[in-house]
């Protein structure tokens, strides 16, 4: 079902991923109502005016362009840092974020005319930097799976960063890609404590089925990394529960494991509180007293993590001969110096590619 929608404040205000005037016409947004496994969803139709979006050049990201076929995330993921981007259409960080999903749909379209642009020089492009690009709305759309044949029939360069098992479906299409271009995958595991995956990321695939993910995108040749973040604190960031995401995915093949402690910026910030007041009171006054000075933890909770990670990464049998080179695989990197905003890349990976220091938050 489709009828005209009057969403005066659809609009989109610069970010840091996306570019401003994203729709030509702010008034040619259709709304589809979902039927059977889609039912109680909203889709937005919208047509892009871009789809490749640069990032702008003070942001710290380390990718210079995106792509966000879908914005809105039906993963419903409580602690998601995009989720104030909704407030730019009009609409609300909570139910509307996770139930009424913008789709461009002419995404495909506008990324060939794109790539075949002559000012267009062939440089990477980072997908799910925003919203999941593998969320439930591309089991109906397929926008991303379009998306990717493209990038492989040009020959360019991306990575995609997913918590859905759904990109198991397009393996074949990745594996093709893969013969052509640099590609690389990172899956998203916070933790494999079930009772705090369905608390904390209820409409995600459960945490085992990324782990096997990770291994079955590895065996078929495309590096696969994972991303243990956000660690929750009271929730997901005891040392055996860190320790054991690193363990099982270094087993499986992870090329690189990288860990993020949570931050919670204004917007969601409210949105996680509320939430947690409601699930975990006895969590709040933990929470009230680590981000009483900003958005970030303490420096020394980043260190911790690092240090667990690196080493549960080396302690790992798996860890001890390289599936790919047959050599000893190195700790990652010291991190560069921290941001003032506290932040730091960290973890361990295998010395398959030496110079790749991809870390997608």
């Amino acid at each position: 079902m489709s009828c005209p929608v009057d969403l005066p404040a659809l609009r989109w205000k610069r970010t840091e991923e996306e570019q401003p005037a994203l729709f030509p016409d702010e008034t040619a947004v259709e709304r589809h109502l979902g039927t059977g496994e889609y039912r109680g969803m909203e889709f937005l139709h919208v047509n892009a005016r871009s789809i490749i979006n640069s990032v702008p050049s003070a942001s710290r990201m380390p990718f210079r362009y995106t792509i966000n076929a879908y914005r809105g995330c039906s993963h419903a993921c409580v602690y998601c840092f995009a989720r104030p981007t909704h407030e730019y259409l009009g609409m609300n960080v909570g139910r509307d974020f996770e139930r009424r999903i913008v789709v461009k749909v002419n995404a495909v379209e506008r990324l060939r005319a794109e790539l075949r642009a002559p000012t267009w020089s062939g440089d990477h492009i980072a997908m799910g930097t925003n919203t999941d690009p593998y969320q439930s709305a591309e089991g109906k759309y397929h926008l991303t799976r379009r998306i990717v044949e493209e990038l492989g029939k040009a020959g360019n360069p991306f990575s995609i960063l997913t918590k859905s098992t759904l990109v198991l479906r397009d393996l074949p299409i990745l594996a093709a890609a893969a013969q052509r271009t640099s590609v690389r995958l990172d899956l998203s595991i916070g933790t494999l404590d079930e009772t705090v995956w369905k608390l904390t990321e209820p409409a995600t695939p459960p945490p085992l089925r990324r782990v096997d993910a990770v291994r079955r995108l590895n065996e078929a040749g495309i590096p696969c990394g994972v991303l243990i973040a956000p660690i929750l604190p009271g929730l997901s960031d005891r040392d055996d529960q860190i320790t054991a995401v690193v363990e099982a995915c270094v087993e499986a093949g992870a090329v690189s494991v990288s860990a993020v402690p949570l931050h919670l910026r204004p917007g969601v910030r409210e949105h996680y509180l509320a939430w947690l007041q409601e699930v975990r009171p006895d969590l709040s006054s933990m929470y009230e007293r680590l981000f009483q000075k900003g958005s970030y933890q303490a420096a020394t909770e980043q260190a911790r993590v690092s240090r667990l990670v690196a080493e549960a990464g080396q302690r790992t049998p798996a860890s001890r001969q390289d599936r790919w080179l047959g050599t000893e695989l190195a700790a990652a990197p010291d991190p560069p110096a921290a941001r003032t905003d506290g932040w730091r890349p960290s973890g361990w990976r295998s010395t398959r590619d030496p110079s790749e220091q991809l870390r997608l938050l």
